[in-house]
């Protein structure tokens, strides 16, 4: 009887807020989820957390160390990633950050490749920007993550001192320039000695990552490792 009950309630909810599928317009799905089982299935997986030498590590070959680097899902134009991405930087779906997290979190917990990292940094916005949009992706990424593969959060140990203009159609060297000096540290001692991961939600050129983590590096003893959601190919 209270399944029955429990399903009705369900049903009924349902016709209030209707809860779509993001990809295929679908309503068969569970709450909590932004994409059906078969949108979801069709996310292209890079497999790259259990990879040694995978290419967002060979991204940052010489320009910056980095013990670990992978990103979950291969970021293209106008593809299923790009509208969840779009989601959460531009439509203020601060839920789909957090869910975009839990799936790098589960892929995370399925290997042991990243186990040594200590704690999360999310990659900082500018605070003015940060102020106009409400939140920062990178900290609700990292509280999805967290989610599920417990590891402590450590948001406010470095800063984004410039507010760089947005680098979506700027080449390499202009995404370098963009963003050269734009970092400064914040609170070196949360960050003293440990295995850090700075969290992204896509890496393209890589040079937000490098420019942020070259000032992390600094900090005696601190690790450094790179997490995306996205990588852009």
């Amino acid at each position: 009887m209270l399944t029955t009950i429990k399903s009705y309630l369900s049903d009924f909810t349902h016709l209030l807020y209707p809860h779509n599928c993001e990809g295929c317009g679908t309503d068969v799905l569970d709450n909590g989820n932004f994409l059906c089982a078969k949108c979801f299935y069709e996310l292209p997986e890079t497999g790259f957390f259990t990879v040694a030498d995978n290419p967002v590590e060979k991204k940052f070959y010489g320009r910056l160390k980095v013990e670990q680097a992978a990103s979950s899902y291969y970021f293209t134009k106008n593809s299923l990633l790009q509208r969840l991405v779009y989601e959460l930087k531009y439509k203020g779906n601060m839920q789909m950050g957090l869910y975009l997290g839990k799936l790098v979190g589960y892929q995370l917990q399925d290997n042991n490749r990243f186990d040594a990292i200590e704690a999360l940094v999310p990659m900082p916005l500018n605070a003015k920007r940060e102020k106009k949009r409400g939140y920062n992706q990178a900290q609700l990424i990292c509280e999805g993550i967290a989610s599920v593969w417990q590891k402590p959060i450590i948001s406010h140990a470095v800063s984004r001192a410039v507010a760089t203009t947005t680098q979506t159609k700027q080449n390499i060297s202009s995404r370098w320039e963009n963003v050269d000096g734009a970092f400064a540290i914040s609170n070196a001692d949360a960050l003293k000695g440990k295995h850090i991961a700075l969290v992204d939600d896509v890496i393209t050129t890589g040079a937000s990552v490098e420019a942020c983590g070259s000032e992390m590096v600094k900090i005696p003893g601190v690790r450094l490792s790179v997490i995306g959601v996205g990588f852009t190919i």
